[in-house]
Order: C-alpha cells, then structure tokens, then sequence
C-alpha cells in the first residue's frame, strides 16, 4: 500500500515538544499507522507501542514498567482501561522529560474525555480524518472519481478494486455496531442500531425526519435520537445544522446527516454532496485543532425549501458557501436568491465536470478538485 506522510504529522511532532496528543478518529482511518511513525524503531516488538488489547503491553502499563529504551510511547486502546485517565496523568507528570506521549483510540477516547477531564492542560486532542483529494496531492477528475468511488479510507481507497470495497464496507458496519457501540455504550438492541445503519445511506443529502426513521423502526422517537447519537459518537455519522440569517426564513430546527465512509451512498448526487461534506468538515476541524478557530459547518435552507448544501463559518462569521452539482451546465438560481440576501462573502459551485467560470466576484463555479486546490484544503 502506498505511503503517505499524513497532513498531521508535523502538528504531532510539534506539539509533542511539551504535551502529550491523543489522536482520535473512525475505526480504520490510519490512527495507528500514523502514530507508529514517530516511534524509535520501526518493529512494534522493538518499539515503545502499546495496545490495550495485547496482554503484554496491558501488564507493561498497568504495572508501570515503561520501555527504557523508547523516547517515544504510544497507547493505543487504552481508554478500554477503567482509570485510563489518571494512569496517563501519573505517567505525563513524572516521566514528561524523558518520553514523548502519544495516545491512539476509537471514538469512546473522543467521547469520555470530555466531562470531568482530569488531564486537561496536559495535551492536544487532534481528529484524523479520511484521505481527501488535498491530501493525496492528485489534482485532476479522474482522481476525483476514484475517491468519490472508493472513499477516504486507506484500504479500500489503495487497493482499488471492487470486491476488496464490499468485503471492507461489510466488516466495518460489522464491526462498528458489535464492537464500538458495545464498548461505548450499553445497549441491547444492537440488530435495530443495525438496521438503522443500513437505512440511512438513503437519507444522506436530504434534511434528517426522526419522525420517519421512528414509524419505519416502530420504535419510539426518544430512542431512535439516542441512537444516531451513539452512531456520530462511534464516528459511524454526523450531523450538521442549519444557518440563518436576518433577511431570509431559514429553518432552524433541521439537521442533515452525513456518513464519514460515504462509499456506501449508491446514488452518484448524494455521495458526492457526502463527499464534500467531509472535505469541508476535515478543514473545519484542522483548524480548529491546529491553530484554536472557532470553525462551523452549515447548511442554508428556507422554508419555501431553496437550499445551498454547505456554509462554513469561522468564529461566527460565514465564510464561503459551497453548492453541490454533478454536471457543470447550469448555475444554481439559490445561490442569485441567497447572495443578495446574506452577508455570506463567496459562493462556489462545485461539480464533477470541466468548466471553470468565475460569474462575478461574489460566485465560481468549478470543478471539485480545483476548489481543494484554491482554498488549500487539507
């Protein structure tokens, strides 16, 4: 498989100069690949790696035994560990000038790391995210359709092939319901969560009815909500909400879902819609994890139901806003209706075609790739 120099190893290297970093993210995006490479040497056996799951690194942590010869550890999994938190604040606090700390984990390092935080001032969390057209660097059409075909995730994406995509879609949804929501959460209806993972592919693109989801599982809407929040906690989905602004009427209460393995979307408008979703979400959080912005992903939408798919704000301020189109013909008339009635600075339509026109200073219209390309997305 090829080898990449992920867009956030230089952050990692930065900022392990005085903290230690968890690295968060869905299952299979590389968390671990990537943090190996800062390890001394390039055998795991050898190194300063160190899975909850293997017997020997769980009797090495919790005996507080650390590899000598190491400068750098990685954790991986530790968080399946009860007093997870106050063992790493014990190892940081009295071996910080000797090791650099690296920890690795599933969703639930994301999601219990947030109330009561003990070892807060103690490290930077970072997300890594799926490959995106910035940072493989190929910045043509044919690319483009290869990533929107096979997704971001190293697998699947560098294999290439058909068959290998459905055996890796099949054992990832597997192994997210049986294995990240058992050890995230405690519940018993494992085959609905299921069921409703392979539901909502279809409702990608389109504002999220729990009402709908509540009457085709039959279950009650308080449980159907629980859920798809255990599905963005387990990084299987997430959700963005609207915005608003003083001159329209824009819904407020609304979200729109999205998959972080968007390969799943069969039709070709929706997975592309998904898929720039994630290259705007991937940006939001760069920065927000790397240089402290305060960075929000929207949708616009009024309720006589004109629509722009993606607004991005930063610190409360919109940005640009981007609109959605497989084909490059026509320019979307929301985006005329919206521009004069926000104060939102640019609009792009993005498409998977050829033609790149800017129409006036206020819209561009443009093929995908080259949009990543401009604004430098990572």
């Amino acid at each position: 498989m090829t080898t990449f120099n992920r867009y956030l190893t230089t952050t990692i290297e930065d900022f392990l100069k005085t903290r230690m970093v968890f690295v968060g993210g869905p299952r299979q995006v590389g968390k671990t690949t990537l943090c190996q490479q800062f390890l001394d040497t390039p055998t795991i056996e050898d190194s300063g790696y160190l899975n909850w799951d293997d017997l020997l690194s769980k009797k090495i942590i919790k005996d507080g035994g650390l590899p000598i010869d190491s400068t750098t550890l990685c954790f991986d999994e530790i968080h399946k560990y009860k007093n997870w938190r106050s063992l790493l604040k014990g190892f940081f606090d009295t071996k910080k000038n000797k090791y650099r700390f690296l920890v690795t984990g599933s969703a639930r390092l994301d999601h219990y790391r947030r109330g009561g935080d003990s070892l807060l001032g103690r490290y930077r969390y970072l997300r890594l995210h799926p490959f995106t057209i910035g940072e493989l660097g190929t910045f043509d059409k044919n690319s483009t359709l290869n990533l929107l075909k096979f997704g971001g995730f190293p697998e699947p994406l560098f294999n290439g092939t058909d068959k290998n995509l459905k055996l890796w879609q099949r054992e990832r949804v597997y192994r997210i319901i049986h294995d990240d929501v058992r050890d995230l959460e405690r519940v018993r209806e494992i085959n609905y969560i299921e069921t409703l993972a392979d539901e909502l592919p279809q409702r990608v693109g389109s504002p999220l009815s729990i009402k709908n989801l509540t009457g085709d599982l039959e279950v009650h809407h308080a449980t159907v909500k629980n859920w798809i929040q255990i599905l963005d906690n387990i990084y299987y989905t997430y959700r963005i909400p609207p915005f608003g602004a003083p001159k329209i009427r824009a819904v407020k209460k609304e979200q729109k879902l999205y998959l972080w393995d968007y390969s799943v979307i069969a039709e070709t408008g929706p997975r592309l819609e998904n898929m720039v979703a994630n290259h705007l979400l991937k940006y939001c959080h760069f920065l927000e994890d790397t240089e402290g912005e305060r960075m929000e992903l929207r949708f616009l939408r009024d309720t006589d139901k004109r629509e722009i798919d993606f607004v991005v704000l930063k610190n409360k301020k919109p940005i640009f806003a981007v609109e959605c189109k497989t084909g490059d013909k026509n320019i979307s008339p929301h985006i005329e209706y919206f521009k004069n009635r926000t104060d939102i600075p640019k609009f792009y339509q993005v498409h998977l075609g050829n033609k790149h026109i800017e129409l006036d200073k206020k819209t561009t219209l443009l093929p995908f790739w080259r949009f990543c390309k401009d604004l430098n997305l990572p």
